[in-house]
């Protein structure tokens, strides 16, 4: 799927559930870095196939460790994002890059389904999880991917709602308030 937010469905899914061990920044952004071998690929007109080494999760591997390393420097920028959702954020560069990969192997994951030409178990030359072998079809990977943005935003929306009405109580039950 290059080019398009579907990835974003699973990988916020998988962030908010899990967001006090997820470095979700990382885990969303290592989801769609991954994408840049595809643009590499259309842009110098490289021709089939559009998945190469970066879609399998050996080379997903090292994608994730660079994208990891591009982020570290960048924690502080998210920990202003995650705030503006009031979301905790504490990291290490070791939290980082596991999350890194395991976004990247989400992407390498969800594509193998999609795409004939993903070979994620590379140097192993099949690709025993695309649809075509009997797993779910394009329409309801999309679907399934879809559905997980939908939950993602309802929890973010639920979390956000919470927030507000501690924030709402902290405010009511302050004595120094003026009324």
């Amino acid at each position: 799927m290059p080019f398009t937010p579907y990835h974003f469905g699973p990988a916020g899914l998988i962030g908010l559930v899990f967001k006090r061990r997820v470095d979700l920044p990382v885990f969303l952004l290592a989801n769609v870095a991954i994408d840049i071998e595809v643009l590499i690929i259309y842009g110098l007109g490289l021709g089939w196939p559009h998945h190469r080494l970066c879609h399998t999760f050996l080379g997903g591997a090292v994608v994730g460790i660079a994208v990891a390393a591009v982020c570290f420097p960048l924690r502080g920028v998210f920990k202003k994002v995650m705030e503006l959702f009031h979301l905790a954020y504490n990291t290490t560069f070791l939290k980082m890059l596991i999350w890194s990969i395991l976004g990247v192997w989400l992407h390498v994951f969800i594509d193998a389904m999609d795409h004939w030409d993903v070979k994620p178990f590379w140097p192993y030359g099949k690709n025993p999880l695309w649809s075509a072998n009997g797993g779910l079809n394009d329409y309801q990977i999309k679907m399934v991917c879809l559905i997980c943005w939908v939950a993602a935003l309802a929890l973010l929306a639920i979390h956000l709602a919470r927030h507000n009405m501690q924030d709402t109580r902290h405010k009511t039950q302050d004595p120094r308030r003026k009324t």
